[in-house]
């Protein structure tokens, strides 16, 4: 697979990881189509780049089934399937205002596993019809998880939880995809500067990165994106989580 050839929907790409990941294919020729609840952001970015938006709510089964088909409508076929979309928030297990609120990590969970999940069965679905490559290849699915998946923070339950689903989704799903021809794959991020963090300032952003090995700084969400990218064109990597977080190993 080449990302020149390359069609894709990228859930969350309205911001941060997806965005950079939706801008780095198209800059490639790939064609990008774009998933997020954010309507006025994600219509901006495909504008940009000239590819598609749709609005999509990825827990939703028939709000991801419609934006599959207009992906399809856009761009012929979906040949990859980027899954960004995911929510943050913190909470201790029990704090000062009682027992973690369980709505809400049933949210995280919802969002952060049960999304990335919709999305890649229903991408699947769509990328089994593609006439296959010679090697057999018709389709890619990378997920984000999170190093916070193997070494999650206090206030970390929810987000490490679904994240850590992520990562065991990786090997059975691949495993069954393997007769389609679709790989799935996925990429543990470190500390990233994106909007979510730089929201908290420079002083905390520059604690959070004096912690990393090697380079001492935060990830620039270009490298996630270049990741994803060599994902797409690298044939043998399957079933894997790869950790992109400069030897970051949180305590």
């Amino acid at each position: 697979m080449k990302l020149a050839t390359t069609a894709a929907v990228i859930s969350g790409a309205a911001s941060g990881l997806g965005e950079a990941t939706a801008r780095h294919f198209a800059e490639q020729g790939g064609r990008v189509t774009i998933l997020d609840r954010d309507v006025e952001r994600g219509q901006a970015v495909a504008s940009e780049m000239g590819g598609y938006f749709v609005e999509t709510d990825v827990t939703d089964e028939a709000s991801v089934k419609a934006a599959m088909g207009f992906a399809v409508e856009k761009m012929g076929k979906i040949t990859a399937a980027v899954n960004c979309a995911g929510i943050a928030p913190a909470a201790k297990t029990l704090g000062r205002d009682g027992p973690h609120d369980l709505a809400m990590f049933q949210k995280v969970i919802d969002i952060n596993l049960v999304g990335s999940f919709n999305v890649a069965r229903l991408a699947s679905a769509v990328m089994a019809e593609n006439a296959p490559e010679p090697d057999g290849a018709r389709g890619v699915i990378i997920n984000t998880a999170s190093v916070a998946a193997m070494e999650g923070q206090k206030g970390q339950a929810a987000y490490a939880a679904s994240k850590g689903g992520i990562v065991g989704l990786s090997l059975p799903m691949a495993r069954d995809l393997a007769k389609q021809g679709i790989r799935v794959m996925a990429i543990a991020p470190g500390i990233f500067k994106t909007p979510m963090l730089i929201g908290l300032g420079q002083e905390i952003m520059d604690g959070l990165a004096a912690d990393v090995t090697c380079p001492p700084r935060l990830g620039d969400p270009s490298e996630y994106a270049r990741l994803a990218g060599f994902i797409v064109e690298c044939g043998y990597l399957n079933g894997e989580v790869i950790r992109i977080d400069g030897a970051l190993r949180m305590k």
